[in-house]
């Protein structure tokens, strides 16, 4: 309508395929629509612009009952004064450029004066309209966000885009809108139209992140739709039009492994690559293993298990292989096929171990998320390919095997299925050396009567150190006597970062075993290079049992070598009774099997004695440096360590294991990140974004911090921000299936 009093109608368009009042798709001209109620549409519509005076480009909308006794009822719903998304589908077919016309009459133009009289007006074909967005239908249509890593779109006659600078490399923030780009495809007819934007549709490559692709092509195939049979409930009343296809995105995966190729491998595959199978050593499998620790556990019982312990002179083993070894130097990839194969040899083999620490900790999660393995099927393979030698797990406390506490009824009934699918052994640990966040799992182990409860206090610090005014020898005592109150069998020091020294060793050793009866097992990580003599020291205290790793999985992030050990304690008091030369065959396979994960190496090609200032966890080391070279700070991880080292200064010195590290980890890469100062930050939070772990950590997720809580940068920290402490309660469909 101009400003003179005029006014025509540029059609109608069908807008019945909405969800939640959201219109998916457009068409012009609405097909089926009985002619004599087009008419109607068009004239009402009009008259209704005339009889208020409006001026310029608006759309009437009316609805049209097509079902039951008011078939044919047109209602008017409202007039939207202005132009619409989907006017480009009524561009397509009358060849009016709706944008240009209405600046136009708003600059005082008439229709006459712009060529647009009603006599002229022709309808031209079909046309319709599709909104490509980054929502996925699979998920209730969310909205998706990240990187798009690869985009190409359609084009040719008939095919029309609409939309931003949306290409590779863009991201896609949370923030705006999720519509990408309109499709508009015209042709002859309505069929017409729809092949070309099926085509069209097809064209799109987009990765990175989700979209309703599959969704409007699902909609376009639709038997109903190419009829023109719509409804508002056309969606609704199609649920598996939401399951689309999923792309296989054959294209991007060829890509990707031509980069490769050409990049890694331009001369084929690497020929030092051997077969660990090849390299396993000579040994009966037809015969039964000699009998072991499991036999001990089975014929003595948890307390008679730990008593034994506890008398025995010989230093007793862990061998660490099966879970920290490789979390820590392979980032926890070693898959169950290259674990069950070496099983039944080091049972062979090496029947005098005290346990082998096979299960829990990330292998969990691992093994989920990456390896697409079942954690609970690689525990029942081993269980049968060691039969025995006790089967040790590493427990996160009330976090079982996850990163935030779960309810009590859930450690219960995962720490039964894990006793009962072979578990002997349960190392259980709290991050923040809390017993009390122990003290369901230390529970639910002992509530077994089959499986021993080792509980760990994580070490820190420098015991000796005149200025250790926090993790002295009398914290740790305290910490112990707490442990040994909650009813565990074996008495732990987990020394995650290779930290404890020879003589810090001795000294917490022999105090812990001259307070107390029970067994104590020393865990340390090898990363400065100097733990042997730490476990040698310990021994000579009277630790009643170490952990180590085969010679080739050993060393840096990893433990210290198990030939090592064995041969530094042989014809002596404290030898281990294994035999180095069986120690030493197995290790061609366990070489082949590094080299065959290469990939997935720590990063640290040999000892580094930094680790003494920044403290960083060996299983987290490697998983940092990742991280590192997504930031772009690959050449200077030194910052990241130093970071680190601020970080756990301004946070409270606190004891660095899952998932305290993460905490850790995440506000040293926050500040590498925005190159924040962090004593400004220490002393100004409140002016920075803040990682969701850390504003957690602050409210108490984790618990309470041995030294008490940094203020004032705690409430500062907190001031405004919501959080949420405790575990989420057992839902009754969850309980139902636990009690299943």
């Amino acid at each position: 309508a101009d400003g003179q009093g005029n006014a025509i109608h540029l059609g109608d368009r069908d807008c019945s395929l909405q969800r939640r009042h959201q219109k998916v798709i457009e068409i012009a001209p609405a097909p089926n629509l009985d002619p004599t109620v087009r008419d109607d549409l068009h004239r009402y519509a009009v008259a209704f612009a005339e009889s208020i005076g409006y001026e310029n480009a608006g759309t009437v909308e009316f609805l049209l009952e097509t079902a039951g006794p008011r078939t044919g009822e047109v209602v008017f719903i409202e007039m939207n004064p202005r132009i619409q998304v989907e006017h480009t589908v009524t561009e397509e077919v009358t060849d009016v450029d709706l944008v240009q016309s209405q600046m136009l009459i708003a600059a005082g133009a008439s229709l006459e004066e712009l060529g647009l009289q009603q006599e002229n007006i022709r309808l031209r074909g079909a046309a319709l309209q599709c909104r490509i967005t980054t929502e996925d239908p699979t998920q209730g249509f969310r909205p998706d966000t990240g990187k798009i890593t690869t985009y190409r779109s359609p084009g040719g006659a008939g095919i029309r885009l609409d939309g931003g600078t949306t290409a590779a490399g863009s991201q896609i923030s949370p923030h705006f809108d999720s519509m990408l780009a309109k499709l508009t495809c015209r042709g002859r007819d309505f069929g017409a139209a729809v092949l070309r934007a099926r085509r069209a549709l097809a064209e799109f490559r987009i990765r990175g992140v989700s979209t309703n692709i599959p969704f409007l092509q699902a909609v376009l195939e639709d038997p109903a739709f190419l009829v023109g049979d719509l409804s508002t409930a056309f969606i609704d009343e199609r649920p598996e039009l939401l399951r689309g296809r999923e792309s296989k995105d054959r294209g991007s995966k060829m890509l990707n492994w031509l980069v490769d190729v050409t990049v890694n491998r331009p001369n084929g595959d690497n020929p030092l690559t051997v077969t660990p199978a090849l390299k396993l050593p000579a040994a009966d499998l037809t015969q039964e293993p000699p009998a072991g620790s499991r036999q001990r556990l089975l014929q003595l019982g948890p307390e008679g298990f730990a008593r034994a312990l506890r008398e025995q002179t010989p230093l007793a083993v862990t061998e660490t292989t099966f879970r920290d070894a490789h979390q820590s130097l392979l980032a926890t990839r070693v898959r169950t096929k290259d674990l069950v194969a070496v099983a039944p040899y080091v049972a062979r083999l090496t029947p005098e171990l005290l346990s082998v620490e096979a299960w829990g900790g990330a292998t969990y999660d691992v093994a989920l998320r990456f390896l697409g393995e079942d954690p609970w099927e690689r525990l029942d393979r081993l269980r049968e390919a060691l039969p025995n030698v006790a089967i040790q797990m590493l427990l996160r406390g009330r976090n079982t095997v996850g990163y935030t506490p779960y309810p009590t009824e859930v450690t219960d009934a995962f720490v039964a299925e894990a006793a009962a699918s072979g578990v002997d052994i349960f190392r259980i640990f709290d991050a923040l050396n809390d017993v009390s966040q122990m003290r369901p799992a230390i529970d639910s182990v002992l509530a077994t009567g089959t499986a021993v409860a080792e509980v760990a206090m994580c070490y820190t610090g420098d015991l000796l150190s005149p200025g250790e005014d926090l993790y002295t020898l009398d914290y740790y005592l305290r910490l112990a006597d707490q442990i040994v109150a909650s009813g565990a069998h074996i008495l732990a020091i987990k020394d995650m970062a290779g930290l404890l020294r020879p003589a810090a060793a001795s000294r917490l050793v022999a105090a812990l075993r001259d307070r107390f009866d029970l067994p104590v097992h020393v865990h340390t990580h090898d990363t400065a290079g100097g733990q042997l003599a730490t476990q040698l020291a310990a021994s000579a205290a009277g630790a009643d049992a170490v952990d180590v790793a085969a010679a080739p999985m050993a060393g840096t992030t990893s433990q210290p070598s198990l030939s090592a050990l064995v041969a530094a304690l042989a014809n002596t008091d404290r030898d281990t009774g294994i035999d180095l030369a069986a120690a030493s065959d197995l290790e061609p396979y366990w070489e082949a099997v590094r080299h065959l994960y290469r990939p997935f190496e720590s990063g640290l090609p040999g000892p580094t004695g930094r680790v003494y200032r920044h403290e960083i966890p060996g299983g987290q080391l490697s998983n940092l440096r990742q991280q590192a070279i997504a930031l772009g700070l690959a050449e200077d991880f030194e910052l990241i360590e130093d970071l680190y080292a601020a970080a756990n200064d301004i946070l409270g010195r606190v004891p660095k294991v899952t998932p305290s590290s993460k905490v850790v980890g995440d506000l040293a890469l926050h500040l590498a990140a925005v190159k924040a100062d962090p004593a400004d930050f220490a002393a100004n939070p409140e002016r920075y974004d803040i990682p969701d772990s850390v504003v957690g950590f602050m409210a108490g997720e984790l618990g309470d911090l041995p030294g008490g809580w940094p203020e004032p940068f705690r409430s500062k920290v907190l001031q405004g921000r919501e959080h949420h402490v405790g575990s989420a309660p057992l839902q009754a469909e969850d309980a139902e299936k636990l009690a299943g």
